[in-house]
């Protein structure tokens, strides 16, 4: 039943008059109710957001150590901006000394300010280009990886692969290319395959089974002339069947989201200290052992 009351208003949003029948009706619509609703939130949301940055900038860790003079670990690497790895690093290498107080280990600010007072010269060494002497010629290409010349031209385009020209033939830089085929050959390490008719044979696979089961996890794959082979290895463990190795190796990828360090940081760690790094096709794999042991908590007489 409509109401009795007529209460002449202004629309809190569009600011036309128009009549109300309940003392709680501020619009002159569902749509500019609606409006004024969406706005209240997000107005809302603005204070909200503002009022937890105004929190998070007077609470800040530096805040609250910069007057201190004695801090952390973990309050002298914010305050240097590095990692507490870094810390470690200084630690062990006796630039820095850690006094241990209950279960924590404090250091002075006035030995971490000294460390600035005597800075070393820093110099980048100059990188010298490397000239190219060795070549393909693309008839060679063709004849050692059994591709078509149309595809050279279109993959050196797009690996941006050095190329000179002399007397009318094209010169194909010979590391380059190796180094382009060599990132795409399988794992040398991988010695059992499957074919896809073992595949299907064995685990009672289709075809689009096999396909989309290998892309998931990832399956090394070969190809000899028309026939695909998968790694046995590979396709065992994700099928369960077999138990997944201990890794011997970090990826670089994997080292940095470990350790929360950059991969310059990783590069510094890796050549400072000497740790054993291999190149496995177009990755750099670095000791596992020897990193997890940089890494762990040092023992702080």
């Amino acid at each position: 039943m409509k109401s009795r009351i007529e209460i002449k208003r202004i629309c809190a949003w569009c600011g036309k008059e128009f009549i109300a029948y309940k003392t709680t009706t501020n619009c002159c619509s569902h749509k500019c109710g609606n409006a004024l609703y969406k706005k209240r939130k997000r107005d809302a949301a603005i204070i909200a957001n503002n009022n937890l940055t105004e929190k998070i900038v007077t609470e800040k860790p530096i805040e609250k150590i910069k007057d201190k003079p004695f801090l952390t670990i973990t309050e002298t690497a914010i305050y240097l901006g590095v990692t507490r790895p870094t810390i470690y690093g200084y630690l062990k290498r006796g630039d820095l000394k850690a006094t241990r107080i209950g279960t924590k280990f404090l250091l002075s600010k006035d030995d971490i300010n000294n460390m600035f007072n005597h800075p070393a010269d820093f110099k980048l060494p100059p990188k010298e280009k490397q000239a190219i002497t060795e070549f393909y010629t693309t008839a060679e290409i063709i004849e050692k990886f059994n591709v078509s010349e149309s595809w050279i031209f279109v993959m050196a385009k797009k690996n941006k692969i050095p190329k000179t020209f002399n007397r009318g033939k094209t010169y194909w830089s010979k590391k380059h290319v190796d180094a382009y085929f060599s990132s795409k050959a399988p794992d040398a390490d991988i010695t059992e395959w499957y074919s896809v008719q073992e595949v299907q044979d064995k685990f009672q696979m289709s075809l689009n089974a096999i396909y989309s089961f290998v892309y998931k996890n990832a399956i090394p794959k070969k190809k000899v002339g028309i026939t695909v082979y998968y790694s046995k290895k590979h396709f065992d463990i994700a099928k369960g069947i077999r138990q997944a190795e201990e890794p011997k190796y970090y990826t670089v990828q994997e080292a940095m989201e470990k350790f929360k360090i950059t991969r310059d940081q990783l590069y510094h760690y890796t050549k400072y200290h000497q740790i054993p790094k291999i190149k496995k096709g177009k990755y750099t794999l670095i000791s596992k052992p020897e990193l997890d042991n940089l890494f762990e908590d040092p023992i702080i007489e």
